[in-house]
């Protein structure tokens, strides 16, 4: 491998008329090239001021460059990128040179110039034949050193990091490019940290021990090596056969890439260490550090006297030995020192020999590298077996004369603040530090996680009374961790947050981190051992068959221990969580509170988006911090906006990998450190870099975890755990890596059952994440038909996991593929082992960096596919997940929030969808209406309204398919897509059916009236005919207005007679006199039938609250009780079951509403009242009675079918009253000439003051308009007002449960009982009440000038559209010839569709001046608007009726448990199941505990999380637990119920205000086991509203 590049200058490489310069300096090294050419060909110049950052690496960026040679320009960029990938290769990334030009790209054979040169001659020609113009190599180490220079400090330990882990050697000493100024970075080295095994020799017996701390802290010899003057072999070379003879931890000359030419090496001091094993072939017993000065320590003297000051041992490489050289006074210094120095003489041939105490020297000529390697480190083992002095990497800050990152101003300002964090810990113990300072996390957190999984397995038969136990206990504790909230280590900690800046918090936070792992105290080696002894001893035992009881507990205690020995910066963050979930638990927080805990989540919050990992769910509580979370979550969107991402989670077992693979893939800072096993599940953000705009998200969250079977777990907890984690983490994730280690999934059986559990639970949640098996530590990777035979056995093995999880789930699925899209080709990937050897001095292997990179490749190929998830909705996912997990049936238990909230806006857009339908409807409906009554349409066809709708219809489709296709949510639209389009279908052909029936109805009204009809024109004509006659007569005869009226009533009389001989009038019926006969004639005695219609009853009787006084005993069942049978005593005390009393209820509505649908089939409005309807009504009533009592084991009595009867004749009395008043009016002749005699005496007068006969005609027209324009506006405005109302009242313009909720909060601020039990018992009466009472209000109170505006407006639209009709039939026949009657044609066709308008002009056929009528006609329009402007709006307008039809088409079915009505927007929803946001305790029903009058208090939503059970029918004695509530029946079978941990404070309100009140109405007591639990009575009315909105 080569770097291929050019030398040029830096005015070849920059823009035209531009030059570098770096702190006003162009400096130039001593090889003639510079630093800002480098930086130039790198494309850097402008890194060096303004540096990359970590943020600029930690997002995802496009694949890293894995061809054979990468772009010159590029080559910074990959090397830092593969270096994150820890591809130790990174240093020797082959480069192409940018341009062409100077580049030999083939060997061309050379012309010969001379034929006659034969060719020994031709090839001993020592003509130089290097190509000057060549360009020179860039060293690789200069990019190195150049990306080092150009990076900000973070960006800088990074790096130093990976380049530990990749076993290089780090920069120690570092020579500033500019002005040569020596910098030591050692806040780089702070993060690494080492474990290792030393040996030493006691008894004849090597002890072993591990250690394990900072590289900063640990004490070492250390071996500083440099050379005076050249030499022809590398030092380099010779100290990586003492450190690792198969890795290049220093680089050197025989390196790939390396070249003559450097530029910013020279002067670098790099540092290494030596790592044992504690293993027989360590090269040293103890960890080394070794120290390597490049280039000619003659010319850095500084760094030379710096190395031999620190140093344990020196080694100096020096060409000869010859007094007067330049490097003699020199080597005098280190003679005279009281350091060991062991000299190495390239041109003596001589054997090691000590000249003088310390003083070694060895002739390096004539021997190989080995033997070198193995004398010098013999040499050294002997200088450091003697007592020696130790290096300590921190003392590197108090060397003189050198700049340590360390010092600056911003970083010194951290740590200062970090120190004061760790000195309060100085010398405590772990747990010590627990108890003492983070108080709110340990026992008082782990009870509170246990009270609160207690309150989802409730037990015990009072289970409200539990709950609220329970709920009390979990607030005592929160209570107890607000008082201990305000520890001085938080208190510090949060401070020193809160007033640093961005930059500083991030230097804080990590040396917080740092000087917190360096905590002596903090190192788990110990119990690790002790740990590893135990678990060794087990096994033995096992193999021996010995009983492990002893042993094994022993390893239980060393597991608890290990729990509670951990302590890092996570524990001090799960802290803040805890204060803010203590201090935001409470309802009404203190105002004077001292300390600010609600800007917690904010500071988490910008740790997070800075690229801080958090918690996310706690692994030694195993549980999710809910209100911590959602907070932070919350605050993440208020900073970045509500974006998208893309979360990618990873589960495998324990120490697998997983968190070292994360790391790897993007750069991530999730905890590795030996004994530092992820626990619980930690979420870091990686922005989506520019380049990958092209994704649907902007952010990628990536969630490490703990590992499955972890060890500290012990055996009962683990499985559960392990479930609990899985189906979290793979419900979270939008893609899971599945980590396994090793090639055998055999070994992974117990993991892939759980993983395996966990995506099945998904498919029946409708979730759909994918999945990547991951396969580490593989031998041979490159072995195609070995992985394919792995694959193909994993996905048997898969498939078997299906099997046995499907069982358990209750799932159909036979194989993996059945749950979850899974291509077993591409799916599944194979890893090399993470380390090349054994570590610790192993490098990462190439392999495993090409395998992460292919991986991360193939995760982001994927996810360019997903649409990925809003954070907002990110923060529902995890409320869900962790609720359901909580309850132990997941499935049942989980409620997607999400899916919830795009199903209600769903619901809201239907409502919307399905009013514009209905609005045009009732547009269409009232054209039609007008053309029938005006007699220009005889029938109504379904094709007809079809087409006047269809573009409406359309529009809507149209729309709807957008909403579901165009919407950021339509992967969850689109499993109601197909749905809700039928439901539009459906709801367009329902409108279209009922529209059409109604217009029939109107036809025929107007035939059966046809006669009145004919004969009206005909009175009319009469009439005016018979006014004229007799005001001819009158005239001149007498003035007097008494007169005139006597006469004109006088003759109208006999007018009257004349014109309605031969026809009856139609008597007003008298229903209370046949609803007494019918029911005598049924044979009930009439004291019954008086006590019943004084006592009232019947008005309200399906909301009666108890209906024992209907019900007595059967006489089998009495003759027993005389006989003292005690069972039969048991099976009635004398009171209903709840279940009969429900049944009763219902069976009354249920009369009721089939009484009134057989009523409303009668041809009323046609043919007129007829008292057999009632008589068919009360029979039918009677025999219902009759059949239903004949199945129940209680009989009902007479006053119960008396009060039945009456409530059913109550419920048909407005309707009949109604229809017949249409009947009479239509079809009463007489009635209707009373109704002209006003209006005929006014035109009377008229004609007997000589007014001319078209100002009595315009009056008359004027007479039929205002009756026609006022029915119009009435219609009119109800339905603008209606389509206002729906549009702006917040309670009418959401879903159905917005309705409810509005309902319920109406219901709270009246605080009147009976209309709860209106509420409770006829939720759909209720529900039309509050819709009057709402339009009611909003038109008479809050709205009243908008509402009289709207009226207005449609008056002087009717208005504008009667004069237009008046002005074009006027224009026409004034340029056209005609008659009245044809003018009057003309004006009635104009308005068919505005209004009913039909009359004769049989007595004005006199008329010929249309101008003079149009201006009388116009003169009584403006009357008659006039008139209408001040119509009352509560007159025949009904806008109340057109919401009620819209409002009330949803779902009505009530919960089987507490009764509650779903709050579905659909009418017929299914297959999706009913549910209720509000459910409801048992007492607002009155249940009450079985044979006694004690209240019940469960709520069912407490219930089905309980072990209780429950008898689903009162005939039977068979029980289910409410656990399995949906096996007991079809009414359960459909409802989703639930577990419900919230408060459930409107209902409990209810009850401790209504407490009185309930008894009374129910005829219970609240005693005993129904004691009301004081938790309740602490809710107040705010309270029970606030939970509404």
């Amino acid at each position: 491998m080569h770097y291929i590049s050019g030398d040029e200058p830096v005015d070849s490489c920059m823009p035209r008329g531009k030059k570098l310069t770096l702190s006003g300096k162009n400096v130039k090294n001593q090889d003639g090239g510079t630093f800002e050419t480098l930086l130039c060909r790198l494309q850097l110049e402008d890194k060096y001021q303004q540096k990359w950052t970590r943020e600029d690496f930690m997002k995802i960026l496009p694949p890293v460059s894995q061809s054979q040679e990468t772009c010159e320009k590029d080559v910074a960029r990959t090397f830092l990128q593969r270096l994150l990938l820890l591809d130790y290769r990174a240093r020797y990334i082959p480069v192409r040179q940018d341009s062409a030009e100077g580049i030999q790209t083939d060997y061309v054979l050379e012309p010969d110039e001379d034929e006659t040169q034969d060719d020994l001659d031709l090839f001993f020609n020592t003509e130089e034949e290097l190509n000057e113009s060549r360009p020179s190599d860039i060293h690789p180490m200069d990019v190195q050193m150049a990306v080092f220079h150009c990076s900000d400090n973070f960006l800088k330990q990074t790096m130093i990091t990976k380049l530990s882990q990749c076993q290089f050697a780090l920069p120690l000493l570092v020579p500033d490019p500019v002005d040569k100024d020596i910098e030591c970075p050692l806040w780089t080295f702070g993060p690494i940290k080492k474990t290792w095994k030393t040996t030493q020799t006691k008894d004849n017996s090597s002890v072993i021990t591990m250690k394990s701390m900072s590289i900063c802290q640990a004490e070492t010899p250390l071996v500083s090596v440099f050379r005076l003057g050249s030499l022809p072999l590398s030092k380099s070379q010779l100290m990586n056969t003492l450190i690792n003879n198969r890795h290049s931890t220093f680089f050197h000359r025989e390196c790939p890439g390396s070249t003559e030419s450097r530029y910013l090496m020279d002067g670098v001091a790099e540092i290494a260490w030596y790592w044992p094993a504690g293993k027989p072939n360590d090269a040293f017993s103890d960890c080394t550090a070794f120290c390597n000065l490049h280039g000619d320590a003659m010319l850095y003297k500084q760094q030379r006297e710096i190395l031999t000051a620190k140093s344990s041992v020196i080694v100096v490489f020096v060409p000869t030995l010859k007094k007067g050289n330049t490097s003699t006074s020199v080597i005098s210094e280190l003679l005279n020192s009281e350091k060991p120095v062991i000299f190495l003489i390239a041109d003596k041939k001589c054997n090691a020999v000590q000249k003088k105490l310390g003083k070694y020297k060895m002739g390096l000529k004539g021997k190989n590298q080995a033997a070198i390697s193995e004398e010098l480190q013999r040499i050294i083992c002997s200088i450091l077996s003697k007592p020696h002095d130790l290096f300590k990497l921190e003392t590197m800050a108090d060397v003189p004369g050198i700049t340590v990152d360390e010092k600056e101003e911003i970083c010194q300002k951290a740590k200062s603040a970090a120190m004061e964090i760790q000195q309060l810990l100085q010398g405590m113990d772990v747990a010590k530090i627990k108890d003492d300072f983070l108080s709110c996390q340990g026992e008082l957190w782990h009870k509170w996680c246990s009270t609160n999984k207690d309150l989802y397995r409730l037990k015990g038969s009072q289970i409200e009374m539990e709950r609220g136990e329970k709920q009390e206990k979990m607030e005592k504790i929160r209570e107890d961790q607000r008082r201990a909230s305000d520890g001085e280590l938080m208190i510090k900690f949060i401070d020193i947050l809160s007033l640093f800046k961005s930059k500083e918090k991030e230097y804080f936070v990590k040396w917080t981190q740092i000087l917190i792992d360096a905590l002596p105290k903090n190192d788990l080696t110990p119990i690790l051992q002790q740990y590893d002894k135990k678990w060794t001893d087990i096994l033995t035992l096992k193999e021996k068959k010995q009983n492990t009881h002893v042993k094994q507990k022993e390893l239980d205690e060393l597991s608890k221990q290990l729990q509670s020995a951990t302590f890092g910066l996570e524990h001090i963050f799960r802290e803040m969580g805890q204060i803010y979930e203590a201090h935001a638990s409470l309802e009404n927080p203190p105002r004077t509170a001292v300390r600010n805990w609600s800007q917690y989540p904010e500071l988490a919050a910008e740790l997070l988006i800075s690229g801080h990992p958090m918690e996310l769910m706690d692994g030694d509580a195993g549980h999710v911090p809910l209100a911590w979370i959602s907070s932070l979550l919350e605050e993440v969107v208020k900073k970045l906006g509500d974006r998208r991402i893309f979360v990618l989670s990873v589960l495998g077992v324990q120490s697998s990998g997983k968190s070292t693979m994360l790391n790897a893939m993007f750069g991530l800072e999730f905890a590795v450190s030996s004994g530092r096993c992820t626990k619980g599940a930690f979420m870091q953000l990686l922005k989506v870099s520019e380049e990958k705009r092209h994704f649907k998200f902007d952010y990628v969250l990536v969630v490490d975890t703990e590992g499955l079977r972890a060890l500290e777990l012990d055996g009962s907890a683990t499985l559960k755990h392990d479930n609990e984690l899985a189906t979290f983490v793979v419900g979270l994730g939008d893609l899971t890596l599945i980590n396994i280690f090793g090639e055998n999934p055999a070994d992974m059986q117990d993991v892939l059952q759980i993983v395996v559990q966990a995506f099945m639970r998904m498919k029946k949640v409708n979730l759909s994440p994918s999945c990547v098996f991951v396969h580490q530590n593989v031998t041979d990777i490159s072995a195609v038909e070995k992985n394919m035979d792995g694959k193909r056995r994993l996905l048997e093995k898969l498939d078997q996991m299906v099997q046995l999880a499907a069982k358990e789930e209750v799932c159909s699925a036979e194989r993996f593929s059945d749950i979850i899209a899974f291509n077993v080709e591409e799916d599944v990937k194979y890893f090399a082992q993470l380390w090349e050897g054994s570590p610790p001095m192993a490098p990462p292997n190439p392999g495993y960096s090409e395998s992460i990179q292919e991986l991360k490749n193939f995760i982001l190929s994927k996810a360019s596919q997903s649409d990925g998830t809003k954070l907002s909705d990110f923060r529902r996912k995890v409320q869900d997940l962790w609720q359901a997990l909580l309850n132990e049936n997941f499935v049942f238990s989980f409620k997607n929030t999400l899916e919830i909230s795009v199903y209600r806006k769903l619901e809201v857009k239907y409502g919307d969808q399905t009013w514009t339908l209905r609005s045009n409807m009732l547009t269409i409906e009232n054209q039609y209406y007008y053309k029938i009554k005006n007699g220009t349409l005889k029938s109504v066809q379904l094709n007809d309204l079809y087409e006047e709708t269809k573009e409406t219809f359309d529009e809507i489709q149209t729309d709807l398919t957008s909403y579901f296709e165009d919407k950021p949510d339509k992967e969850i639209l689109a499993q109601w897509q197909g749905r809700f389009k039928s439901k539009i279908n459906d709801v367009y052909d329902d409108q279209l059916k009922v529209v059409k029936n109604r217009l029939d109805k109107v036809i025929q009204q107007k035939e059966a009236c046809k006669k009145l009809d004919d004969k009206k024109a005909d009175f009319e004509n009469k009439l005016m005919q018979k006014s004229r006659e007799l005001a001819k007569q009158l005239k001149g005869k007498t003035d007097d207005e008494k007169e005139l009226r006597r006469q004109f009533h006088s003759e109208w009389r006999h007018w009257v007679k004349e014109l309605t001989r031969g026809t009856e009038p139609i008597d007003e019926i008298n229903l209370e006199n046949d609803k007494t006969e019918i029911l005598m004639e049924l044979g009930i005695e009439w004291s019954f039938i008086e006590e019943s219609n004084h006592g009232g009853n019947f008005k309200k009787m399906p909301e009666i609250g108890n209906y024992d006084q209907y019900a007595s005993i059967k006489k089998q069942d009495r003759s027993l009780l005389q006989r003292g049978a005690d069972h039969v005593r048991d099976l009635f005390t004398g009171s209903l079951s709840h279940q009969d009393q429900e049944l009763i209820r219902s069976f009354i509505n249920e009369v009721a509403q089939k009484s009134l649908i057989t009523l409303k089939s009668k041809p009323v409005v046609i043919t007129g009242y007829n008292p057999t309807y009632l008589q068919e009504l009360a029979k039918n009533a009677k025999d219902a009675v009759a059949e239903f009592e004949s199945k129940q084991k209680y009989a009902l009595k007479k006053e119960f079918t008396v009060d039945l009867l009456h409530y059913v004749f109550a419920r048909a009395e407005p309707w009949l009253l109604n229809e017949h008043k249409t009947f009479k009016a239509n079809n009463d002749a007489q009635a209707y000439i009373d109704s002209k005699k006003g209006h005929d005496y006014k035109l009377f007068k008229m004609c007997f003051k000589g007014s001319f006969s078209v100002m009595v005609f315009s009056a008359e027209i004027c007479n039929k308009l205002k009756t026609s324009m006022s029915g119009a506006v009435c219609h009119n405005t109800a339905r603008a007002l209606a389509s206002e109302i729906k549009n702006s009242s917040p309670a009418f313009s959401g879903n159905r449960q917005d309705l409810e909720n509005h309902v319920l909060g109406s219901l709270a601020e009246k605080e009147n009982f009976d209309s709860f039990i209106t509420y409770i018992k006829q939720p759909r009466e209720h529900m039309e009440n509050f819709i009057k009472e709402q339009v009611k209000k909003y038109i008479f109170v809050d709205n009243k000038v908008k509402a009289r505006q709207i009226l207005s407006r449609n008056v002087d639209e009717l208005k504008d559209s009667v004069n237009q009709a008046l002005h074009d039939a006027t224009e026409k026949f004034k340029t056209q010839s005609g008659k009245i009657d044809m003018w009057l044609e003309e004006f009635s066709n104009l308005l068919k569709y505005k209004l009913v308008f039909t009359m004769s002009s049989q007595n004005f056929s006199d008329i010929n001046d249309f101008d003079f009528l149009k201006e009388e006609i116009s003169k009584g329009i403006e009357s008659i608007t006039e008139e209408l402007h001040s119509l009352p709006l509560n007159s025949r307008m009904k806008p109340d009726e057109i919401l009620i039809d819209q409002l009330c088409s949803c779902c009505w079915v009530t919960c089987p448990f507490c009764l509650a009505v779903c709050t579905n927007s659909l009418e017929d929803h299914s297959p999706d199941d009913h549910s209720v946001t509000f459910h409801r305790p048992a007492a607002v029903n009155g249940i009450c505990y079985t044979g006694t009058d004690i209240m019940a208090l469960g709520v069912c939503t407490s219930e089905v999380a309980s072990w209780k059970s429950f008898n689903p029918d009162p005939n039977s004695d068979s029980s289910v637990p409410y656990k399995l509530y949906r096996t007991a029946g079809p009414k359960f079978a459909n409802w989703r119920i639930t577990p419900d941990g919230s408060k459930l404070p409107y209902w409990k309100w209810f009850v401790c205000r209504f407490e009185k009140e309930l008894e009374t109405y129910y005829r219970k007591k609240f005693y005993k086991d129904g004691e009301i639990p004081s938790e309740w009575r602490r809710h107040t009315k705010a309270n029970a509203l606030k939970s509404l909105y």
